[in-house]
């Protein structure tokens, strides 16, 4: 089986190829309209663009489908579930930053069945379906396959993870520092690509304290397929839990244990 056979992540794709397009094209654009939600986070013009495109290809695709979506929240029923992110990375996106992507997910019954990245700023494209691995392309370089590393110690790991101030709910930055001192580098590529790069294999641990839903769920079968972990704090393999570390699964639990130490 290729990594397209699957109809449902052939669609998904397909929608972020749209998404792609719309997200390109305001991306460079001084006139952006940018607002401020009641949580203080940014939205743009194209955030909503994009999910509008999403949820109205998918009324004609899959019209008995439940959608969630930041921006629209959530509408219809059924065991069959997408899960959309259409600007991953707002903040970024809004200053120019080429770090923000395209979150698009299938929950079937309460399995998250598929998940698809784009990050085109980045040239970067990664997904995955249940039993069909992870896959991962590359602007001149084509499309691959990709696994966890198997780095087997912390003093041999690399970290990556969310801005300091994120961290209140779970100690204070003190529990990032514990880990990170204790790995071989730390960085903070922040959102999606943290978790992407553990799919890869060029980092060990991504860390995430405080996130929704439509933020991980993609995440969550990307790395999985690539043979890694994915959970909440407390160790759950679920993307509602509000916050996420993903780990080539060899240092999960220790890498687990000292980040919610401090809350234990």
């Amino acid at each position: 089986m290729t990594p397209t056979d699957d109809a449902d992540l052939q669609l998904a794709l397909h929608l972020a190829d749209r998404a792609d397009a719309l997200t390109l094209a305001a991306f460079p654009r001084p006139d952006l309209v940018v607002e401020t939600k009641p949580d203080r986070t940014p939205v743009s013009e194209a955030d909503r663009a994009v999910e509008e495109d999403i949820r109205r290809r998918l009324a004609e695709e899959r019209p008995d489908d439940r959608v969630v979506g930041e921006e629209f929240g959530d509408t219809g029923s059924g065991a069959r579930r997408w899960i959309v992110d259409p600007i991953d990375g707002t903040k970024n996106f809004v200053r120019r930053i080429p770090v923000w992507a395209t979150l698009i997910a299938l929950e079937i019954g309460d399995v998250m069945s598929v998940g698809v990245v784009s990050a085109p700023a980045l040239g970067r494209r990664w997904w995955a379906a249940r039993g069909q691995g992870a896959w991962m392309s590359e602007a001149g370089v084509g499309t691959r396959q990709i696994h966890v590393s198997k780095v087997a110690t912390l003093a041999d790991a690399h970290v990556s993870g969310a801005a300091l101030s994120a961290w209140a709910d779970w100690g204070g930055p003190e529990a990032y520092l514990d880990l990170a001192t204790r790995c071989y580098a730390d960085r903070a590529f922040g959102d999606f690509w943290s978790h992407m790069m553990v799919a890869e294999g060029t980092c060990e641990i991504g860390l995430d304290p405080i996130v929704s839903l439509w933020d991980l769920a993609p995440l969550l079968v990307i790395v999985e397929e690539a043979g890694g972990r994915f959970t909440s704090f407390g160790g759950e393999a679920r993307a509602d839990g509000g916050s996420a570390i993903s780990t080539n699964g060899i240092l999960h639990e220790q890498a687990r244990s000292i980040i919610t130490a401090r809350v234990a």
